[in-house]
């Protein structure tokens, strides 16, 4: 019983690293496009920083525990040329389908916010960190009715699939225009 519940735990522990990693990784590909349309005069936008609040002093590796001092807001947020605001979450899964539930309230409010003062808001989609998807926010916030379900798959969303240019940029603002 307690191997099984050894194997169990470092199964979970090996998972939870490699999630973490994968999102990590994704994250930079989304950081290294917002440098891109920056450089071009497309966009300002930035990772959202996570409301936290360090608990007691650092050790010596410099390292603290912190608690969230508000809920989360949306991943990304800024401004398009010409003055439009933008908002978006980033989710990645290494499984077939992502679920409604893994936007939490509190962004989907600030999504729908955006939404509704005339922004670009919607969900930025990896499916192991080889197809990425920009799904808008009104197509995320209606999946039951739409797709009969509250998850989505790749092939629900093809046509929201985002290109890679040629020197490895992650185009997820290609076609924002006349989307919205």
């Amino acid at each position: 019983m307690n191997n099984r519940r050894t194997a169990a735990s470092i199964r979970r522990s090996y998972t939870g690293a490699r999630s973490r990693a994968e999102g990590a990784s994704f994250e930079s590909i989304i950081d290294n496009a917002c440098a891109y349309y920056r450089s071009i005069g497309l966009a300002d936008i930035e990772k959202t920083p996570e409301p936290m609040r360090p608990i007691g002093s650092p050790d010596r590796a410099g390292r603290f525990l912190a608690c969230y001092t508000k809920q989360a807001q949306p991943d990304y947020k800024g401004i398009l040329k010409g003055g439009r605001a933008i908002n978006f979450e980033a989710k990645h899964t290494d499984s077939d389908r992502l679920t409604f539930d893994r936007v939490l309230t509190a962004q989907a409010l600030r999504l729908s916010r955006t939404e509704a003062l005339g922004g670009v808001a919607f969900v930025l989609c990896s499916f192991s960190g080889r197809a990425f998807y920009r799904v808008p926010w009104a197509v995320w916030k209606d999946m039951k009715r739409l797709f009969g379900r509250k998850y989505i798959t790749q092939s629900d969303i093809e046509i929201y699939r985002v290109p890679f240019a040629a020197p490895g940029v992650l185009l997820f603002l290609e076609g924002v225009k006349e989307e919205q």
